[in-house]
């Protein structure tokens, strides 16, 4: 008989496959999550944080009901505003997967602090509001003249950006006339100052500004505050709304604004912007258009060349994934400096002891401690034979005792107590036989309670 029941599988229940293992499941977990989700937006408060000797800061983003760990390296952390516990903010970041453990995070690339992200919500409305008016079409926006001879800038005079326009326009096209409106560029009020100023150039005959070939309306760069006057609805609708063609150079070249959008023509910098208006657009655009076919052949060329090789190399995890070891590296590195922190302390810890222990072996093992156990062992010893002494002398007392009484139970006073006598010569010695009496002058007769003197018969 068996000793248990065995109940066979369905053959459409049995795995086709071996089973994976742990590395597999992890790495096709990650490949779900990356695929599937990839980038997220989330908002949230920072618990646990963790920074690393390496640059490295590990955190924990939570609401009331969930948690999320995220990892922020230090090449994404330069440009973030420092981190704190208990701070609300808002990140985008890479949803993965930390194969070695098992865990769940964010890869993060960019956080900023819960608000900013309403500015940006605002923007977005705004310009999804003029691009629906189409205030951003390419159709509208106008050309810029071959050779302009006068030029209108729209800036603050004292900022970095109308120095370097000056600079490179003076440099590429010195005949160029430059006319400055000085305006506030950032602040409560500039906004409607900058959409004045460019309204003051589209109609010169009621502003009294000189007429103007093209308009630049440019500042330097900063953050989305900091250029936020140049995103307000009044500065775009002015923009739009002049007859003469609009150069926008804005902060820096990661920078787009809204009158970036609507502008004629977007600059990434002031001093572009320069160059813009001193380049002969014909001759540009002849090149140009050399250097598309050029670029399209020698791209036909490398990719026909390379598509073998480069699929090959695509179908590699470290290839397609180039930046993925590289974090898993980073981060078990951060794990082992942990750990080697921890065992370090651990050694530190034994060692402490074991030193304690030293101490106090070689505090038992000191002369002085010697002297002492010495002295305590002396003083028991001489306790134990004083006592002995005692002892040995009591019972030498007691066997006297006894000795003495059984002499006295054999002396001759015990005899004489029992009915018998003692008879002495005149010279007190003990006569043992009549023979002995014969001849003695007097006989003394010793009783136990006294004595009786007497002469022998004749």
């Amino acid at each position: 008989m068996q000793d248990f029941l065995s109940f066979p599988e369905p053959e459409e229940a049995k795995p086709a496959k071996a089973p994976w293992t742990v590395s597999r499941l992890n790495r096709e977990v990650r490949n779900c999550l990356e695929g599937r989700i990839g980038t997220v937006w989330i908002e949230g408060e920072i618990s646990n944080l963790r920074r690393q000797p390496s640059g490295h800061q590990y955190f924990s983003l939570k609401d009331d009901a969930a948690q999320v760990s995220c990892v922020l390296f230090r090449s994404a952390a330069a440009g973030a505003s420092t981190l704190r516990d208990g701070t609300q903010v808002e990140l985008v970041g890479d949803l993965s997967v930390y194969e070695p453990r098992g865990q769940y995070q964010i890869i993060v690339r960019r956080v900023q602090a819960r608000g900013a992200g309403e500015l940006e919500a605002r923007l977005r409305t705004l310009q999804e509001k003029l691009r629906a008016e189409g205030l951003f079409e390419h159709a509208r926006k106008k050309p810029l003249p071959p050779h302009p001879v006068r030029v209108g800038v729209v800036t603050s005079p004292a900022g970095a950006a109308i120095r370097d326009f000056l600079h490179v326009l003076r440099r590429r096209a010195p005949h160029i006339a430059v006319c400055i409106a000085p305006v506030r560029v950032q602040g409560r009020g500039a906004a409607a100052e900058i959409a004045a100023a460019i309204e003051a150039f589209t109609a010169p005959e009621r502003s009294g500004f000189p007429s103007v070939d093209v308009i630049v309306v440019t500042r330097g760069g900063g953050s989305l505050e900091d250029l936020w006057e140049f995103n307000e609805e009044i500065v775009a609708r002015a923009i739009a709304a002049s007859t003469i063609p609009v150069i926008s150079a804005v902060g820096h070249e990661t920078d787009t604004t809204t009158s970036d959008l609507v502008a004629d023509v977007r600059a990434p910098t002031p001093s572009a912007a320069a160059e813009i208006l001193s380049a002969d657009q014909a001759q540009t655009r002849e090149k140009l258009d050399l250097f598309r076919r050029r670029l399209a052949r020698e791209a036909a060329t490398q990719l026909q060349n390379h598509r073998r090789q480069l699929e090959l190399v695509l179908s590699a995890d470290c290839f397609r994934q180039p930046f993925r070891r590289l974090h898993d590296w980073r981060q078990f590195t951060d794990d082992l400096q942990s750990r080697q922190t921890e065992a370090m302390h651990r050694r530190l810890g034994d060692l402490r002891s074991l030193t304690r222990h030293a101490l106090e072996v070689l505090q038992a093992r000191s002369p002085q401690a010697q002297i002492r156990a010495q002295r305590e062992q002396l003083t028991h010893l001489a306790h134990r034979q004083e006592l002995a002494v005692r002892s040995n002398l009591q019972r030498r007392r007691e066997s006297l005792a006894r000795q003495r009484h059984a002499v006295e139970l054999l002396g001759p006073r015990q005899t004489l107590t029992r009915g018998f006598t003692l008879t002495l010569d005149d010279q007190r010695r003990p006569l043992t036989s009549a023979a002995a009496a014969a001849g003695q002058a007097s006989l003394t007769t010793v009783f136990a309670d006294g004595e009786v003197a007497s002469k022998p018969l004749p």
